[in-house]
């Protein structure tokens, strides 16, 4: 498993480390993004390279456009976090989609989950809160003669707005991310429907583990769907977080009361005693990973290894390999504190609910 220390520099006082400056940012409207998109397509202009650079490791940061895939509402953060974010000059969510598994096999449970926490949050007063959208996103079947092209496709509801989304946000040198804290299945679908998918989208996937040098499509969630692995990690920008932490301390029993007084700070309270305390269930790392550059410590620039065939070993995508010039970034090593202090700092702050103080319950 991956070391999960913390970056030497990131403490201003005994368990809060500093949260870098570039995280609050002016907040970007999914509207003005789409405008802008059709303003940059018009014009056959292109963005200025300096300015267009990620920040830190990954080919992505937190003015990317995001879109969030996964199945279970219960035990993690990974939406509150989203939410958050995109208002408190983080990314902005564009989309999100809400499909079963085989960890959480109750479809109807899983959307009523969702569309739960997005009316807390809008009545909050949390702005750009997308709808759920539900994907019915069955396994994906490898074909008998082994190439992803003859692969037979969902044509899912997730797959559509994936495309959907990409061609209306994505930017030259500033792809959609698609955040995946499920099986990849709706990825390999959407790419599966229309392959020029993988010029616009960038996958950030919590999947997996890591064993020094390679990283394996394993569970969580790698071992949900491996043909999707398969296609995912061969034809996409494939990020994948396989370092992990403990997620009890983010929100703790004694923390409820300090919640934000209005539906969103209830609605974590009301969650908070049934939250996963195992640390491979934190799909919130995603999310960070994406939209806090100085999140990840270390990277592996990485490509996957399909020398030894689909399924094998079984039941798990390819491994990643160290490769300089590789498609995939493989997240090995994280900064664990610097996600509760985060969290804090924006559920704390009286304009991420867009007012001067917290309502009143």
């Amino acid at each position: 498993m991956p070391s999960n220390q913390e970056a030497p520099g990131t403490d201003s006082a005994p368990g809060h480390p500093v949260i870098p400056s570039r995280l609050r940012i002016a907040a970007k409207p999914v509207g003005v993004l789409l405008a802008l998109a059709l303003a940059v397509a018009g014009c056959g202009q292109t963005l200025d390279a300096g300015q267009d650079t990620p920040q830190g490791q990954l080919p992505v940061d937190e003015r990317n456009p995001i879109l969030l895939s996964n199945d279970g509402w219960s035990d993690n953060w990974s939406g509150e976090y989203a939410m958050l974010l995109a208002n408190t000059g983080g990314p902005p969510l564009a989309g999100i989609v809400v499909g079963a598994s085989n960890y959480w096999t109750d479809l109807d449970a899983n959307v009523t989950g969702w569309k739960n926490l997005v009316a807390a949050a809008r009545s909050s007063g949390l702005k750009h809160i997308p709808d759920v959208t539900i994907s019915a996103n069955s396994p994906l079947t490898a074909p008998a003669d082994g190439r992803i092209e003859s692969t037979v496709l969902n044509g899912s509801a997730g797959a559509s707005l994936i495309l959907d989304v990409s061609r209306k946000l994505s930017l030259p040198g500033r792809p959609v991310v698609v955040l995946a804290c499920t099986q990849l299945t709706d990825l390999a679908d959407a790419y599966l429907i229309d392959p020029t998918v993988v010029e616009r989208v960038v996958v950030v996937a919590l999947l997996g583990t890591y064993s020094a040098p390679k990283g394996f499509m394993t569970g969580p969630n790698g071992d949900l769907d491996p043909w999707a692995d398969w296609i995912v990690a061969q034809r996409f920008q494939y990020v994948q977080v396989s370092a992990l932490y403990d997620q009890s301390a983010d929100v703790t029993a004694d923390d409820s009361s300090s919640l934000p007084r209005n539906m969103f700070g209830d609605w974590m309270a009301a969650k908070q005693p049934n939250l996963s305390t195992r640390t491979n269930a934190a799909d919130q790392l995603a999310v960070l990973a994406a939209a806090q550059p100085d999140f990840p410590v270390k990277v592996e620039r990485s490509s996957c290894d399909t020398s030894a065939g689909f399924n094998s070993p079984p039941g798990q995508g390819p491994p990643l390999v160290p490769d300089a010039n590789g498609n995939a970034w493989l997240v090995t090593e994280i900064t664990p504190r610097l996600a509760q202090s985060i969290l804090w700092q924006m559920l704390l702050d009286p304009h991420t609910f867009g007012s001067d103080r917290p309502p009143s319950r």
